[in-house]
């Protein structure tokens, strides 16, 4: 089993923010964990864009007909809800009992 050699990565950053990484003990571990950390939250329409394409908003339209936007009543972030299956606090309630699946 071969392990690779790291490659070496670099960015612009604003003066800003390259100030606010000079406190930081070990700024290439502190950078990698974010930048993983943003993959993993990346959304999964448009990969982190912002931006819809106009085939994804088709099939966001179609998805919506049946779905909204709702903010959770115990932890206040959003999420999707399906007006099909009414599971409004599902997740803390499964949460809260252990019956995670």
């Amino acid at each position: 089993m071969s392990q690779s050699k790291p490659a070496i990565v670099t960015f612009k950053a604003e003066p800003s923010l390259v100030e606010a990484l000079r406190g930081v003990p070990n700024r290439s571990a502190f950078i990698r964990a974010a930048v993983l950390a943003a993959l993993e939250n990346t959304c999964p329409l448009c990969g982190g864009a912002g931006i819809l394409t106009a085939e994804q908003k088709e099939h966001w339209n179609a998805f919506a007909v049946d779905h909204t936007v709702s903010e959770c009543g115990d932890c206040h972030e959003w999420h999707l809800v399906c007006s099909l299956e009414s599971q409004a606090g599902a997740v803390h309630e499964e949460q809260a009992t252990g019956d995670v699946q």
